[in-house]
């Protein structure tokens, strides 16, 4: 508990001392009265007082207010009759502060849960100078530095491991409970938490750049971006408290005038005034003001718990409501490495092939280029290649060891007056010709995620209609991967701008507004297409500027399965706040009916609100379990 929470129940405990001490030992009249005022005075202070800085500053219609006018009036009421009962009126407030306590407390254990989970956030980085580690602020590290992480630190900021290897705690990032290896030339991201060995590491970016930060800033400014649900309650309950303030007013007057005036009946003033007091405590919309906002709170940590950081409660929201995802190929579905995957029709030995093509390539940073390279096995001399030249769009010629050589698509050995047999393998082929004769082909294939098939099953089960994917790639590499995954549609042979024309045809094409599109993209080439859609999902892209700018939502890692949970999360918190909604709404109308008609009394009204609101915040909560979903 804080020192406030201690304080309050300290006060509610003295209250109810006194009110149960008034209620056993019989005092005189006057005595009884200075009492029960004490026991009110101290548990309801605060409400009195921040009901009076609200008449001040001219917004008085809040729960304060209510609880204020409704516990005076119950004073006041007991005065006027010479009952000598205060015990409604101390009772009410004593009640009241119960409940704000217990939502004091549960929103509190809530973000707490939340910060513990996110503490992420390094108190110092290790720089060695003269042998020694000097501690120094993460803000001072430039860019370079070379810092020390020893065991059961966190990493400050994002490097390159120089010397040591360990393992690596990333669940705080990813949501991946198992330890990742490193070593040196590995990338290394600023909040993981190292467990094992010691590790030299020479920062990339600034402190204020790094992982740990944007992370950090994302989850402090996601509760900035309203959902529809968090705007319409907060426009109701504007509209939604002056208005039972005056129906409570009408009902403490309105009856009694008309028994009076026109019914010639007694006018019970004092029965339609408890009536309308009653009405006052009922109304109290606490329980919407508060389960609400809770709800989607709860909901966005729960996800970020989960390693799928949701910039905002809107987002959240329209994640709810995807029906339709669509997908780049590229470092989403696939994993964006390319390797050799056979070598067909050579005239050569496969090796002897192999060298050809990656020397002939070795001074491209195509990962085409690249991947013939790894399969060679074996850093290529340049020294032994000449007479280098590219073909935009077709491959590469030149001289190796005095032989030519030229390695390309089917344009290039149609430029050089050579035949090129088709291959039924899929994936990227490469055609290498020796000395002006056709030597045979390379097939490299884009290797597919282990879980992407899953992950679009997964969808489909989570409600999703329709997937689609979008690549560059060939047609026939686009239709074996659709197929092989269970996507439902493609388009293929896409430059980058096609992509958002397709985007924006499919958001034509959906059948409701109220459903959303999703695009799933590496969040750097993917940025413009990312912007455009409904809702724009960074996959892999962590430390990525492009993607965190872009993106409305980013995975941690680059699990595909991390969107149907992501989903399955939106909709739980959705069903929560819907359930908070039409549960509060509910229980306030048939009480402040029941109430309106006498039948319901001061200890309904506390149930109505005290008791909803400590409902609809045990519900709320709810949306912080997600591990399972």
């Amino acid at each position: 508990m804080t020192k406030k929470q201690k304080k309050m129940l300290i006060r509610i405990l003295i209250s109810a001392g006194i009110l149960i001490l008034l209620n056993v030992i019989s005092l005189p009249a006057p005595v009884s009265a200075v009492g029960y005022l004490l026991a009110y005075l101290t548990v309801g202070y605060d409400i009195l007082r921040k009901a009076w800085k609200g008449i001040l500053n001219r917004r008085p219609f809040d729960e304060c207010f209510l609880m204020a006018v409704a516990t005076l009036g119950a004073i006041g009421l007991a005065v006027w009759e010479k009952s000598g009962d205060y015990n409604e009126a101390v009772a009410v407030m004593l009640f009241y502060q119960i409940g704000e306590l217990f939502q004091s407390y549960a929103v509190g254990k809530s973000r707490r849960s939340i910060t513990e989970l996110m503490d992420i956030r390094p108190d110092c980085a290790n720089v060695e100078t003269d042998g020694k580690l000097e501690q120094v602020d993460p803000d001072e590290v430039e860019i370079g530095t070379v810092i020390v992480v020893q065991p059961g630190e966190k990493v400050p900021i994002d490097g390159v491991v120089l010397e040591g290897s360990s393992s690596l705690n990333t669940a705080a990032l990813t949501g991946e409970s198992l330890p990742r290896d490193c070593g040196p030339g590995d990338e290394i991201m600023s909040g993981c938490i190292n467990l094992t060995g010691v590790l030299k590491i020479r920062t990339v970016r600034e402190f204020g750049e790094s992982t740990v930060s944007k992370i950090l800033e994302l989850v402090e400014n996601a509760s900035s971006l309203k959902s529809r649900s968090e705007e319409f309650i907060s426009r109701f309950a504007r509209v939604y408290t002056p208005a039972v303030v005056y129906s409570a007013l009408a009902l403490a007057l309105l009856p009694p005038l008309i028994r009076c005036l026109f019914l010639h009946l007694p006018g019970e003033w004092s029965v339609w005034l408890y009536r309308a007091l009653t009405f006052l405590v009922i109304s109290c919309p606490c329980a919407l003001v508060i389960s609400i906002p809770l709800s989607f709170f709860a909901g966005i940590g729960g996800s970020s718990r989960e390693g799928i950081l949701i910039k905002g409660s809107n987002y959240l929201e329209a994640l709810s409501r995807v029906r339709t995802v669509v997908f780049d190929k590229t470092g989403t579905l696939t994993q964006g490495v390319f390797e050799v995957s056979g070598v067909h029709h050579s005239t050569m030995e496969e090796e002897k092939l192999l060298e050809y093509a990656a020397h002939v390539e070795c001074a491209s940073s195509h990962p085409i280029s690249k991947s013939l390279q790894r399969a060679y096995r074996q850093e290529p001399d340049r020294g032994r290649v000449t007479d280098i030249r590219e073909y935009g769009g077709e491959g590469i010629t030149g001289t190796v060891d005095g032989h030519e050589v030229a390695a390309g698509n089917g344009k290039l050995m149609k430029r050089l007056g050579l035949h090129a047999p088709d291959c039924r393998s899929t994936g990227t082929i490469v055609h290498v010709a020796v000395d002006g004769a056709y030597a045979g082909h390379i097939v490299i294939s884009d290797l597919k995620k282990e879980n992407a098939g899953e992950a679009i099953r997964a969808l489909k089960a989570a409600g999703v209609s329709r997937t689609v994917m979008l690549t560059g790639d060939s047609r026939k590499v686009a239709e074996a991967v659709a197929a092989e995954l269970g996507i439902d549609e493609y388009r293929a042979e896409l430059l980058p701008g096609d992509k958002v024309t397709e985007v924006e045809r499919l958001l034509a094409e959906k059948q409701s507004k109220k459903e959303c599109l999703a695009f799933v993209g590496d969040g750097i080439n993917d940025a413009p297409v990312l912007t455009r859609a409904d809702l724009g999902i960074a996959m892999g892209a962590l430390g990525s500027d492009a993607a965190i700018e872009a993106a409305d939502v980013v995975l941690m890692d680059d699990d595909p399965m991390k969107i149907a949970k992501g989903i399955r999360i939106s909709r739980k918190c959705i069903r929560i706040v819907y359930e908070n909604i039409v549960f509060a709404l509910a229980v306030k109308l048939g009480c402040l009916i029941l109430g309106a008609l006498g039948i319901a009394n001061m200890w309904a009204a506390i149930f109505a609100d005290v008791g909803v609101m400590v409902i609809a915040v045990l519900n709320a909560i709810r949306a912080l379990r997600v591990h399972r979903l």
